[in-house]
């Protein structure tokens, strides 16, 4: 048996042999294993390659082409020809099917549709911002020969100049006392969470989750069976008393509650830490994008005010760089350290070092701070416009949720009677792209349209707002009741 390209031919068995190199090809042709223009190989190259007579090939060929199936050019080889292209071939049916109880389906991302013309969409940082030709030499310089042993695997937690990066970066920043040790590199906030999930979370426990919040924190905890309940938020964020006593795992977004905005008070911070202790249940903080900050300070994080070690701390350089590095970062306690690091290597297996340790050089020699500086101001900016329209010409019909961090701001509908979502729907069509708040939850959010101005380019602003304005004021209103 001899492989040529993706192309098995079988001449093991008795008889002609220029016969099964033919029948082989043109299998091959028939089949689309080999496509319309595709050069084969020079008679010589493959008959040294399948130990047989240049002949015996070129005689495979010779009819190929008086068949029509192949061409031949002056000195350039031996084609397939075009019109041998295969009419498609119709698909065996299969019994193959999700196990049960599985029903999600990939949700539509950012990248996959073309930039709005007026771009209010969440969670998208202006990758204009980013200094690619800083990261280029960063990488190129960490690929040279010798750089790092690309022969073996590196550690599945993450190169380790990287994770003593990040951990002197959230000492500074946010106030979490960690080690490289504690540390491990993910590829965003969604890995994070499915680590986390596989390691604490056996099917049928309870997970609370903010309602409205991050729906993939969602989907991920009921892909792993848990069964997750809702818990409501309002302008002091989380509402603690609401908990379920039997959750094993508690996701929140202190800092900067996602959608709504709102940090969690200081008094329920220590209010679901000592639910935690009680019920020794696991509380994942989601500090998603707490680098974005244009007024009052941060609370102090969980974690920094967890004595008990039941805090793990979520975080990402998707929207303080890009999205595409794929880079995030979860502190975890040392207890949990092998368990989380057996199942980074049984999903993703090992890492990326030269990426990563550019981006460690990124974090220590100041050029990330540069970046926030830059990032900081520009995004302020653009928050400041979005202010002015939505006190001016949008007041009338929406409601802003106090809110002094992140990329984008959560308002609420005044008359709730209206549907969010056909309001989003009629803003698409005038080119302008927001959000429904009520896409955020499962029943329990007001309704509302969430503002991102991370990807909107300043000079759009005004009249994409001044387009929604139009929207609202000719959007009719609903007959269904108000959600509660």
């Amino acid at each position: 048996m001899r492989e040529l390209g993706d192309l098995v031919v079988d001449l093991s068995v008795r008889g002609d042999r220029t016969t099964a190199l033919y029948r082989a090809l043109l299998e091959a042709v028939r089949g689309g294993r080999l496509a319309p223009g595709e050069r084969l190989p020079p008679t010589r190259a493959l008959a040294a390659d399948l130990g047989v007579a240049r002949t015996t090939v070129a005689t495979a060929y010779d009819r190929l082409v008086a068949e029509g199936y192949l061409t031949t050019r002056v000195g350039a080889g031996t084609f397939v020809a075009e019109a041998a292209r295969p009419a498609p071939a119709p698909r065996r049916g299969t019994d193959l099917a999700p196990r049960g109880g599985w029903e999600r389906r990939p949700q539509p991302t950012s990248g996959g549709a073309p930039k709005p013309a007026y771009d209010f969409r969440v969670g998208i940082p202006d990758a204009r911002l980013f200094p690619f030709d800083t990261w280029r030499r960063l990488v190129t310089a960490e690929l040279r020969v010798g750089a790092h042993d690309l022969g073996t695997y590196a550690d599945p937690a993450g190169h380790r100049p990287l994770r003593e990066a990040i951990a002197r970066q959230v000492a500074l920043g946010r106030g979490v006392t960690t080690t490289a040790d504690e540390v491990l590199v993910t590829q965003g906030t969604q890995q994070a969470l499915d680590l986390v999930t596989r390691v604490l979370v056996s099917p049928g426990d309870v997970v609370a989750v903010e309602e409205p919040g991050y729906p993939l924190a969602r989907e991920v905890f009921e892909a792993h069976g848990a069964r997750v309940v809702p818990v409501r938020v309002d302008l002091e964020g989380l509402v603690v008393d609401e908990l379920p006593e039997r959750a094993r795992l508690v996701f929140t977004t202190p800092s900067h509650q996602f959608p709504t905005g709102p940090p969690l008070s200081m008094s329920r911070r220590r209010a679901l830490l000592a639910f935690a202790a009680r019920h020794r249940c696991a509380v994942v903080e989601d500090d998603y994008d707490s680098e974005f900050r244009y007024t009052e300070r941060p609370l102090e994080t969980l974690h920094a005010m967890d004595d008990a070690g039941r805090v793990l701390y979520l975080g990402t350089f998707s929207k303080s760089l890009v999205p595409g590095l794929r880079a995030g970062y979860l502190v975890a306690p040392a207890l949990l350290q092998d368990a989380l690091r057996a199942a980074l290597q049984l999903s993703v297996g090992y890492v990326d070092v030269p990426a990563q340790a550019a981006l460690a050089r990124f974090l220590e020699d100041g050029l990330f701070a540069r970046h926030l500086r830059r990032a900081r101001a520009a995004y302020a900016e653009r928050r400041a416009l979005l202010l002015e329209q939505v006190h001016g010409p949008l007041a009338d019909h929406l409601e802003l949720v106090p809110c002094q961090a992140g990329l984008h701001m959560t308002t609420v509908l005044r008359d709730q009677s209206r549907d969010d979502g056909a309001v989003v729907r009629a803003a698409a069509e005038e080119g302008v792209a927001v959000e429904a708040l009520s896409s955020y939850a499962v029943g329990g959010a007001p309704r509302g349209v969430v503002l991102g101005y991370g990807a909107a380019d300043p000079a759009t602003i005004r009249p994409g707002l001044a387009r929604l304005a139009g929207v609202l004021a000719s959007a009719p209103s609903t007959a269904g009741p108000r959600p509660r």
